[in-house]
């Protein structure tokens, strides 16, 4: 397997490239970058990742928005 691109809502935010048994992430979009070079087990694994670190990044701004 070669580099794959990983896209989040249609825009690219990172590749998962093959290291040793695993993909490795790369992030290319900086609200992703808490998950750079994290090895996943598929780019499924990846994207599954990267839609929870989203989903608490936007909890974490609602709250911030009530609580103002």
């Amino acid at each position: 397997m070669s580099k794959q691109v990983i896209e989040y809502g249609g825009e690219a935010v990172g590749v998962v490239v093959p290291d040793e048994d695993r993909l490795k992430f790369l992030a290319v979009k900086y609200h992703v970058w808490d998950l750079d070079a994290q090895r996943f087990r598929s780019a499924d694994e990846a994207r599954a990742a990267i839609r929870h670190l989203l989903a608490g990044q936007a909890a974490q701004n609602r709250q911030a928005g009530a609580a103002a």
